[in-house]
Parts: structure tokens; C-alpha cells; sequence
């Protein structure tokens, strides 16, 4: 079976500031973010994007994601522990951030960067989905490193079985890695392929919605379940509720009679 590397989840230390592999997959899910976005704004004019947009873009979205992740975390997952420790909800360094609440914190902040530049919610989305996948990747490859977010125990004979000594001696699924594999590359393949051309208003968005939700919900077979809300336990896990609003807003976008095409 294999050991999980138990790595130092400090990368560098720089004097008195520590560098967490943690905080350098987010940077690198951002540069990602960026660098193919930018990408996308020069190959597909019909959406007019410019370089200029994407940096503004970027720093609605940082804001959106840290917060809302942060806050989802919180909320939807660890309630109990938060309000009995709060500073801690400052401390993101250590990990502990729900995609969800990301999800959820980004999309005012799409709007309204959508208002500023005279464009509707859907076409700021439609452009934006297939960046988001890599980034998630990233994340997940953040979460392996610091040695959470373990999965089920494993058949034995599993040759990717994985022991994770910080919780016990027994194989487990290294989930982390089949979500970065699932809703982060094979995402971002699928939903890249799909843009390549002009699609209806929302149809990219609604394959973000329908693609995130059955592969974070199949994952979630996978994870550990977590112990829900003050303690409780749920034979359907948290994540797998949260994603299926999304699958079902997906299916909707995808399925509705387009009123017009991204521009």
C-alpha cells in the first residue's frame, strides 16, 4: 500500500512569514485563471473581453472566492467548531474552504462586474466557467498536501490505496486526487472542447453546473463523509445536497430556449 508523503505543508519560509503549499495552489489556480483567459479573450472575439477586463475580473473573483469560501466552510460544514473557536475562521492559511460557498460568494460579484461593463450575468459566467476548473485542480492538489479531506477505507488490494497516518493504519481512497483528476482536468477538457465555439447564452454555464455537480457528487462516494452540521451525520453527505441545486440550474440552462447568443 502506498503512505501518504506527509509533506510540510510550509513550502519556503521567507524570515518571519511562512509559505504554505496551500496558499501557492490558489496563486497558481488564479495565474491559471489568467493565463488562459487571456488566451480565450484573443481566440473568441464574440465575447468582448480584453486583457484590461480579465485583470479587473480577477480581482472581483479573489475577493468572491476567499470570502465565500472561507464563510462556506463555516456555515455549511463546521458551525459547531467556528463558534467555539472564531478567530479561527480568520486563519484560511490552515486550510478549510468549501467550494460552494466559493461558488456562492463569486456570483455577486460577477453581476456586478457584469453592470460595470454592460453585460448580462450569463455572458460573464459563460466566459469565466471553463477557467474555473484548473483552479480547482489546484485546490484539491492543496488539500492532498496537507494531508486532508481523506477518502473511505480501501480494499486492501487497491493499488492505489493509501495509508494517511495522521488519521490511521488503514488503506484509504486518496480522494483529494480523484477530485483534482474529476472536477478539475476532465472538467476543464470537456468544458474547454464545448467553448471552442459560439454556444447559446448559459449553455457553457449550465455544462459547468451539471459537470461540477455529478462529479463532486459521484467524489463524495469516495470522501470520508463529514459529520454534517453540529455533529449530525447524513446518509447523503453535505456536498452531494449542495450539488444537486447545481445540477438542477444546469439542466435548466442547458435545456431552456436560448433567447439570444454570447456577444
Amino acid at each position: 500500500m502506498l503512505i501518504h508523503p506527509q509533506f510540510d505543508p510550509v513550502a519556503l519560509y521567507l524570515g518571519p512569514l511562512a509559505v504554505r503549499w496551500y496558499g501557492l495552489m490558489y496563486l497558481a489556480g488564479f495565474m491559471a485563471f489568467l493565463w488562459l483567459g487571456k488566451a480565450r479573450a484573443r481566440t473568441q472575439p464574440w465575447h468582448g473581453m480584453t486583457a484590461v477586463n480579465l485583470d479587473d475580473l480577477l480581482f472581483y473573483g479573489v475577493l468572491g472566492v476567499v470570502l465565500g469560501g472561507r464563510l462556506g466552510q463555516v456555515i455549511f460544514y463546521d458551525p459547531g467548531y467556528y463558534l467555539a473557536h472564531p478567530l479561527d475562521i480568520l486563519a484560511v492559511w490552515k486550510g478549510g474552504m468549501s467550494f460552494h460557498g466559493g461558488f456562492l460568494g463569486v456570483l455577486v460579484p460577477m453581476f456586478v462586474w457584469g453592470r460595470k461593463h454592460g453585460k448580462t450575468f450569463f455572458q460573464v459566467t459563460d466566459f469565466i466557467a471553463p477557467l474555473v476548473p484548473l483552479g480547482l485542480m489546484a485546490g484539491r492538489i492543496g488539500n492532498f498536501i496537507n494531508g486532508e479531506l481523506w477518502g473511505r477505507v480501501a480494499d486492501a488490494t487497491l493499488p492505489w490505496a493509501m495509508v494517511f497516518p495522521q488519521v490511521d493504519n488503514l488503506p484509504r481512497h486518496p480522494s483529494p486526487l480523484y477530485q483534482a483528476a474529476g472536477e478539475g482536468l476532465l472538467l476543464f477538457i470537456v468544458l474547454w472542447v464545448f467553448s471552442a465555439r459560439q454556444r447559446g447564452i448559459g449553455r457553457v454555464s449550465g455544462l459547468f453546473l451539471i459537470g461540477y455537480g455529478v462529479l463532486r457528487a459521484a467524489a463524495e462516494f469516495f470522501r470520508e463523509p463529514d459529520a454534517g452540521i453540529f455533529g449530525l451525520s447524513y446518509t447523503i453527505s453535505m456536498g452531494q445536497w449542495l450539488s444537486l441545486p447545481m445540477i438542477a440550474v444546469g439542466l435548466w440552462l442547458c435545456l431552456r430556449k436560448v433567447p439570444g447568443r454570447a456577444n
